[in-house]
């Protein structure tokens, strides 16, 4: 089956969407977005059916509008039908999409002959073919979310000390070599493989990846850090606003130049502190203090690391949205992964996702300069805010027994008393 083959299926609207409405929508659409929605695998559909809910609500209450076309794909899929998406889903992602927001890309013993993740031209041939070269993490800890400690909850860091954004080089490093083959199986062309390399000293049987970094990756890169802290409020510690490099620039060359360019470009925004750190150090730093940290900017490997590791001082993976930006497309997902044990459970946390598709708003608004877009994304991240803050509807992961669809229904909920509050002021 091809793309456009999906395309003219029918869908099927999700009844519960429209349960809570309580007063006449204003249906005057100025700013029609193409969306692609790539649901994937395990929970990543469940997820997806809480942020289609969020967009009916923002159709229904604003201006905007959503052209969605949804395209299976994944691991499941393709040793369901031996395709890891439809022909030609690259090239609408390219070529028909405003934005794209994934749910999850991951199957119990999904894999490629090659060994390589089924479903991985999915995001990883997004990340290099569209060249989405910033993963943008931002790790703030809300009102209300307790930390699961020892199998117990617990607050353990304290919301105003944690509000920071990492950056993380998305085409390079560590995953250059996967993330090509992605791209280039995504479009359907020839897959290369690395050189074969002799390591004196090392004799038998051996694997090895190559960590290219280039000036030009680490620059856009960086600079978008540096932009990213001017629009911020500075270090919730003590309000200066900042940047900090994460390297490993004592041993590792790839992470001279990175550190390099860091310095460069940092003389030329004198109103911002530029920092710097090694990798083994910051992860200490970071649990102990986050309070120090405005932006982060770091290589591909490590900056995957230490999101992770993040996503702990706010509650969890759950909790967890990301951005993958380029200077043209974007692509948002939550970051938990597939998490196949809990799929058609209604269980997991949909705020991770919910909190993507807010990113996905707030970017389409500074992509376009769509003021009613900005104003959207602040209200969803209010109506989130609130809900934690509150802490009544909360999943497992949280401390609560409350479903996906419970938490995911009354955010909506609340986020349509918020629109219809402000209705004057966002159209």
């Amino acid at each position: 089956m091809t793309v456009d083959e999906v395309i003219a299926q029918p869908t099927v609207e999700t009844a519960s969407i429209v349960v809570f409405m309580y007063v006449e929508p204003v249906a005057r659409p100025m700013a029609t977005y193409r969306l692609t929605i790539l649901p994937g695998d395990g929970t990543g559909p469940e997820v997806i059916v809480e942020a289609e809910k969020l967009l009916a609500i923002i159709e229904q209450y604003t201006e905007l509008a959503f052209e969605k076309t949804t395209i299976p794909c994944g691991g499941k899929h393709w040793l369901d039908t031996g395709e890891e998406w439809p022909e030609g889903s690259f090239e609408h992602c390219r070529d028909n999409s405003d934005a794209i927001l994934l749910g999850a890309i991951g199957w119990p013993g999904a894999r490629l002959p090659n060994g390589d993740l089924a479903g991985g031209q999915v995001i990883l041939g997004l990340r290099s073919g569209l060249d989405l070269y910033a993963n943008v993490r931002p790790i703030k800890l809300y009102e209300g979310v307790r930390h699961k400690i020892h199998d117990e909850f617990t607050q353990v860091w304290k919301p105003s000390k944690v509000d920071m954004l990492v950056l993380r080089e998305n085409t390079e490093g560590l995953y250059h070599s996967l993330l090509r083959r992605s791209a280039l199986r995504a479009q359907g062309l020839e897959e290369k493989e690395d050189p074969k390399l002799e390591f004196d000293g090392l004799t038998g049987e051996l694997a090895w990846d190559p960590r290219p970094i280039s000036r030009k990756g680490s620059e856009r890169l960086i600079r978008m850090g540096f932009e990213y802290s001017r629009r911020r409020n500075g270090s919730p510690g003590d309000g200066i606003s900042r940047v900090t490099c994460v390297d490993k620039s004592n041993v590792t060359r790839g992470c001279q130049l990175f550190r390099q360019v860091f310095r460069e470009l940092g003389a030329g925004y004198p109103e911002i502190r530029g920092e710097e750190a090694y990798i083994d150090a910051f992860t200490m730093w970071m649990v102990r203090n986050p309070e120090w940290f405005d932006v982060v900017v770091t290589t591909n490997m490590f900056g995957d690391i230490v999101t992770d590791l993040g996503s702990v001082l706010q509650g969890g993976m759950g909790m967890a949205a990301s951005a993958n930006i380029g200077d043209v497309h974007g692509l948002f997902e939550p970051v938990h992964g597939s998490s196949p044990k809990h799929a058609g459970k209604n269980v997991v946390n949909p705020i991770a996702t919910l909190n993507s598709v807010q990113l996905m708003i707030e970017w389409l608004g500074m992509q376009h300069s769509d003021d009613v877009a900005l104003r959207v994304s602040d209200l969803i991240e209010q109506a989130i805010t609130e809900h934690l803050g509150e802490g009544n509807l909360l999943t497992y992961d949280l401390g609560g027994t409350a479903s996906t669809s419970q938490v995911g229904s009354a955010i909506c909920e609340r986020l349509a008393n918020l629109l219809t509050k402000t209705s004057e002021t966002i159209h």
